[in-house]
């Protein structure tokens, strides 16, 4: 199997909403890949998809050529979009549910990450600005040895520096057989990282490629292409 995930037909609608519009498309393993869209395209809905938080209304989605659920959870880990972390705990409780919870999570790894930020594992989520949030978070999420990582708009919201720590650890803490599959609008700030690009919009998807492709082809960057494709 050369994909890691593949949707078919793939259509979910909510109560007068089309949000995917019959979307068919393959990500092969061992890449970075951009989904990217404006606000509203479907991306998050996209991602819950295939983790199993919704259920296609019709088509179908696999991963690793598995429908989602609890074996594709096994080689999945995800970072949504907001955080599920409670405000109580400390970073040594997380990191040691993360540890009972994944079979596949390092915590050596967590600990270095954390030591290398300066992140006490004594100190309480409810106490963290916004950005040290997000970087125990992904940490969480990158300490874990999975075959496929899906980050919903990892980099939203914090300032330049910590989207700089989100990329570099984003691409120094995965495995080159694995799979990455990163979701945002701010185009410019993770295209350096990139291997291929998913363009959607209003829940259909407008362009797949890869980065070099698109650079060779059409002479400008995946931000100026995105601009052009979006009118932004």
């Amino acid at each position: 199997m050369d994909n890691i995930m593949e949707c078919r037909n793939l259509v979910k609608y909510y109560p007068g909403c089309l949000a995917l519009n019959s979307v068919s498309l393959a990500v092969p393993k061992g890449q970075i890949v951009g989904l990217l869209g404006p606000n509203g395209s479907g991306k998050t809905t996209l991602i819950k998809l295939m983790n199993g938080l919704l259920t296609p209304t019709s088509g179908e989605i696999l991963i690793n050529g598995m429908k989602p659920g609890v074996e594709t959870k096994r080689i999945v880990s995800y970072l949504p979009e907001r955080t599920y972390l409670n405000d109580w705990m400390d970073v040594k409780t997380m990191t040691d549910f993360f540890g009972d919870f994944y079979k596949d999570f390092r915590k050596d790894k967590a600990y270095e990450m954390l030591q290398r930020l300066g992140i006490n594992p004594k100190d309480r989520l409810k106490t963290m600005s916004k950005g040290t949030k997000e970087k125990v978070q992904l940490i969480l999420v990158m300490s874990r040895e999975a075959e496929l990582y899906v980050l919903d708009e990892p980099i939203g919201g914090v300032d330049p520096a910590t989207r700089d720590y989100i990329l570099n650890t984003i691409i120094s803490n995965y495995s080159e057989n694995a799979t990455v599959i990163i979701s945002t609008h701010l185009i410019s700030d993770v295209e350096k990282i990139l291997d291929g690009v998913i363009f959607i919009n209003k829940g259909s998807i407008v362009l797949t490629s890869t980065v070099d492709d698109i650079r060779e082809n059409e002479g400008k960057s995946v931000d100026a292409l995105f601009r052009e494709v979006f009118k932004c």
